[in-house]
């Protein structure tokens, strides 16, 4: 099943169980279901690990939130993905979308940058790393698109919109800023910027100052912000 139904041996989290439960029993979710269970049966490689296909729900409770951050498809390489966009396990190679982060990191707030490319610490602290599309295909990017995956983030990302209020929505690229557009911007701070990847950082992500944005806006909010510090 790949963990596509709550009561199997993919439980999800509490508080998104609450607001997406129903999400499981629409027609695309059953259509998603079945495609993935036939790309099971041809013996396709599918990423994240079942039980990791929802991580960033499962480590950042929707009443924790402060801070989303979209992303598009797993990584399709081996050992990459583990629910978290832009993230890697601890011991692979850091990606280069995200070595531009840790640059701009490094510029913004003086953050050394990190010796890893895991991005748990800040899923702990309320930053949701989301991507719009829950599992891909090894070594075929963006191979599961177009299959069901937007409908249900799309409802994520509605329920932030509606349910919260003073979250920071950072929407990096045009996939990212199509997909966030109507979000309310009278509740939410909305940052947008080029995407991170090496083919458009110097075309003003390198400088948009995000990090340090995002944390002042959280103060005016009354909220704790985010330590961007990696541990080792």
């Amino acid at each position: 099943m790949l963990g596509l139904t709550p009561h199997n041996n993919i439980q999800l989290e509490a508080s998104w169980l609450a607001e997406l439960a129903n999400e499981f029993d629409q027609d695309y979710m059953q259509k998603l279901r079945a495609f993935l269970q036939q790309e099971k049966a041809a013996h396709k490689l599918i990423y994240p690990p079942g039980k990791l296909i929802f991580n960033a729900l499962n480590t950042t409770p929707l009443e924790q939130v402060k801070v989303v951050i979209l992303g598009q498809d797993p990584y399709h390489g081996p050992g990459q993905a583990h629910g978290l966009c832009f993230s890697v396990l601890p011991g692979v190679a850091t990606p280069p979308s995200l070595l531009n982060i840790y640059k701009e990191m490094e510029s913004d707030l003086a953050i050394p940058r990190a010796n890893h490319g895991c991005l748990t610490y800040w899923a702990e602290q309320g930053v949701l790393l989301l991507n719009a599309v829950l599992t891909v295909e090894k070594a075929r990017a963006a191979a599961h698109q177009g299959k069901g995956w937007e409908h249900f983030t799309d409802k994520v990302i509605s329920i932030l919109n509606e349910k919260e209020s003073g979250l920071v929505f950072l929407l990096w690229g045009s996939y990212a800023q199509k997909k966030g557009q109507f979000i309310d911007r009278n509740k939410h701070l909305v940052l947008q910027s080029p995407h991170p990847s090496p083919l458009s950082a110097y075309r003003g992500f390198l400088g948009n100052k995000h990090f340090s944005q995002t944390n002042a806006y959280l103060e005016t909010q009354g909220k704790e912000t985010i330590d961007w510090k990696l541990p080792d």
